[in-house]
């Protein structure tokens, strides 16, 4: 008689290990180059605009560009995850938007270079779902959100480098070796991901071709199990998930939840790609010099990085009660930043507590979103989630050129900034309450079934 083995009960019942390491390092690396990407136009755009002599404003479609491939790019390779694979669609994402960020050495006008950022976001936007969805799948329950959470913190590892090399290379090198680099890096963690990244055991396990892959991958995590060569696996049946997954992705109680997710989403992402986008022109605009603007840029993503550290250490016992307090905290940060006759270490500071805030808020959205939709699809479901709130990510960074121009002041440009994330914090307030109900209390536990 052959020994049978529910999916479900490998995965829950594993402790922490080895297993879970190695998959959030190999996830954390392909953030770090997702997060590079992210920023790279930001830090390049003040020495661009002196080479081809035009103003800064000018770069702001360029600057959205990306975010809308990601538009595209979110929900078609989280469709291509659940369909064929996370591995393949988290690999494919880096080898897209490698390919982009090289072709980005070749523009020499503004169109050009906002056809190229638009293709490399299609690469951007898939990374983020099925990168969350393999480490929900593959992470023991009481760990899954933290481990999300300090996955993400490669994206502000990534993003802050930019600044560095703005500051320390680009004066000697051009802006070119901005994106040198970002070609190179994500091609190269491509290959090393094909090779290493563990594949779904749910999505195995509903592909009798890949038996010997589920098997192996099984006995990795599971190490504690004596799982013999002729195992029957089981998993629970999965409904069919047609289309895009928007019937699925509302269902239930996700009806209201849905929507209230997305507009955490839209104003946070809103306001970090505005700061993400335009905070090295802004400060450079302001008389700091190109080497302290890159410095407070990446100020801003490695106060991000704690952000995302303490949210992780705090999410499993707060769920979106954390999201709202950082909501909350965030708007005095933001405004802090144009505050009149700063010196250049306070404004560093204030713009290291916006990170600390906005990405905070952004990877507990990120997390969360996780765990809210069943698996047979979730990357759909957190697709959408990153998808829709992409309308932000546009918003923001073209709406931010329009208020450049009109030549404001930081004070004032910043306190507007700060606008989005009060309307963030209603919606945060309201997925607490909601959340409450649904889940029984502000822990959010992974949900198998989409009722």
């Amino acid at each position: 008689m052959s020994q049978v083995v529910q999916i479900e009960r490998i995965v829950d019942e594993q402790r922490l290990g080895w297993f879970n390491v190695a998959l959030l390092g190999w996830c954390f690396l392909a953030m770090v180059s997702d997060g590079y990407e992210i920023s790279a136009l930001a830090s390049a755009v003040p020495e661009l605009a002196r080479s081809w002599n035009i103003a800064p404003t000018q770069f702001k479609l360029a600057l959205s560009a990306s975010n809308f491939g990601v538009l595209l790019g979110a929900p078609l390779l989280g469709y291509i995850g659940d369909r064929y694979g996370r591995r393949i669609a988290i690999v494919a994402g880096c080898v897209l938007f490698g390919i982009g960020t090289f072709a980005t050495l070749l523009v020499t006008d503004l169109p050009q270079l906002v056809a190229i950022r638009a293709l490399t976001g299609i690469g951007i936007g898939g990374l983020m779902p099925n990168t969350i969805a393999l480490n929900s799948e593959l992470s023991p329950p009481r760990w899954r959100a933290t481990l999300v959470v300090l996955m993400f913190t490669g994206i502000t590892t990534g993003s802050g480098a930019p600044g560095l090399i703005q500051s320390w290379l680009v004066p000697d090198y051009g802006w070119r070796i901005i994106f040198w680099i970002g070609g190179i890096a994500p091609l190269v963690i491509a290959a090393i991901l094909w090779k290493a990244l563990p594949e779904s055991l749910n999505f195995l396990a509903r592909r009798s071709d890949r038996r010997e892959e589920l098997l192996a991958t099984a006995r990795r995590m599971r190490p504690d199990l004596a799982i013999a060569d002729n195992v029957q696996f089981v998993v629970a049946p999965a409904p069919p998930a047609e289309g895009a997954g928007l019937k699925q992705i509302y269902s239930g109680g996700l009806a209201i939840i849905t929507p209230l997710l997305w507009a955490c989403f839209i104003t946070t992402l809103m306001t970090n790609f505005f700061l993400n986008q335009w905070l090295p022109t802004i400060l450079v605009q302001n008389g700091w010099s190109q080497q302290q603007s890159g410095i407070a840029t990446s100020l801003y993503h490695y106060g991000g990085t704690a952000g995302g550290i303490l949210i992780s250490l705090i999410l499993a016992r707060l769920g979106f009660a954390a999201i709202a307090l950082l909501f909350l905290f965030a708007v005095p940060a933001i405004a802090a930043i144009g505050f009149p006759n700063e010196s250049f270490a306070m404004m560093s500071a204030m713009s290291a507590a916006a990170g600390f805030c906005v990405l905070g808020v952004q990877f507990g959205n990120n997390a969360l979103s996780g765990l809210l939709y069943p698996a047979e699809v979730r990357s759909r479901g957190v697709g959408w989630a990153l998808g829709v709130g992409r309308f932000g990510s546009i918003i923001g960074p073209y709406f931010g050129g329009y208020l450049i121009g009109l030549n404001l002041g930081m004070q004032t440009l910043f306190r507007l900034v700060a606008l989005p994330m009060i309307v963030g914090l209603v919606a945060a307030i309201a997925l607490v309450v909601l959340g409450k109900r649904r889940f029984g209390g502000l822990h959010i536990d992974d949900k198998p079934t989409s009722g």
